[in-house]
């Protein structure tokens, strides 16, 4: 049996898409499994024993050209199901240039109704978006496809070069003692990020307290990350701060999160990669909500302004560059002293 596994949206979303991957390796342990994901992220996955390959899909799969030769390279492929967990037109026509005589997908628009063989509803405000794409197995339940799929019995999880695990390890051990806090002030989404003032309070409560803070940020967010220590009054030779923001590549930025007692970050997805490491996570929650389903599970707690207070939440899927009311009131009505409650329960437990 060949399966492919198509989810080309952020780096969040191939992380949740992990659980369903899990699933199908589970019910098909020898089966192939492809997984085709966003350009920059197959590094990140190309370790996972519960795939066989991954590819990489950017802007030249975008183009004519490019379209026709990704048609012929998945048809050349021979998969025996197709799982489609990402819903633009591109998806869907890939799904059909296919080929393969299951093509499971979300229902709803034509194009999706032309390209799946097997269609599920993708169930918002129902399920949760781990659960919605776990969906995408029920119609292979009732076809003779070589077993019953079953929701994963274990954990998922991330695998990382050990190369990587031991560097990270160094770095931790030669840190000061105490507990270890990761913030992560930045977001692709301006509306989804925390003030800056916020996040400097609760940096100088950390090591206020004797704890290790280390800084965040990839590339574009690295004058956030100073911003915080400046209104936190922390030099960045402080022997408690280690700012590496702009400094990881995405392994690792998995294994310094390894290290950490507990991560704070807005909705974004680092969020992701922390608590599928099972990272004690605390996300500041805006313009999206926790209610869309798209946050972090495991030892982790979502912090929001009550839904009573803010009736225009959430504001879309994704946040946006600027608050649609012009206030921010969402990010700015979250309480930094209950934010360094949670943080600091986590990091003292």
């Amino acid at each position: 049996m060949r399966f492919a596994v198509w989810n080309t949206a952020f780096l969040g979303d191939a992380v949740l898409t992990l659980p369903l991957i899990l699933a199908v390796r589970e019910a098909w342990p020898k089966a192939e499994i492809d997984f085709y994901l966003r350009q920059g992220l197959g590094v990140l996955f190309a370790s996972q024993s519960i795939l066989d390959r991954v590819y990489e899909i950017g802007l030249a799969e975008r183009s004519p050209v490019g379209m026709l030769k990704l048609f012929r390279q998945v048809a050349g492929r021979r998969y025996d199901v197709w799982i489609g967990a990402h819903t633009s037109h591109r998806s869907s026509f890939v799904a059909m240039a296919s080929g393969a005589p299951v093509r499971v997908g979300y229902a709803k628009t034509w194009h999706r109704r032309l390209a799946y063989t097997h269609t599920t509803d993708r169930c918002f405000g129902v399920l949760d978006e781990i659960e919605r794409l776990l969906e995408l197995l029920r119609p292979l339940r009732s076809l003779n496809v070589g077993g019953p799929p079953v929701w994963p019995t274990t954990s998922p999880s991330l695998e990382l070069p050990q190369a990587i695990l031991e560097e990270a390890a160094t770095f931790r051990s030669n840190l000061p003692s105490g507990p270890v806090l990761g913030m992560h002030p930045g977001s692709v989404w301006a509306t989804k990020r925390w003030t800056v003032e916020g996040f400097a309070a609760v940096a100088r409560l950390t090591v206020e307290a004797g704890a290790n803070l280390i800084l965040f940020a990839g590339p574009g967010e690295e004058d956030t990350a100073a911003a915080v220590l400046e209104q936190a009054r922390l030099r960045p030779d402080h022997p408690r701060v280690r700012d590496l923001s702009g400094h990881l590549d995405l392994l690792r930025l998995a294994a310094r999160q390894r290290c950490l007692d507990c991560y704070l970050t807005n909705d974004s997805g680092p969020m992701h990669l922390a608590w599928i490491q099972h990272v004690p996570v605390v996300a500041l929650f805006g313009p999206t909500v926790r209610g869309l389903g798209f946050f972090p599970r495991g030892k982790s707690v979502v912090l929001e302004v009550p839904a009573a207070a803010l009736t225009c939440r959430p504001c879309g899927l994704h946040g946006s560059e600027s608050c649609p009311r012009g206030d921010h009131a969402c990010m700015t009505g979250i309480d930094p002293d209950l934010v360094w409650e949670t943080v600091r329960a986590r990091l003292f437990a």
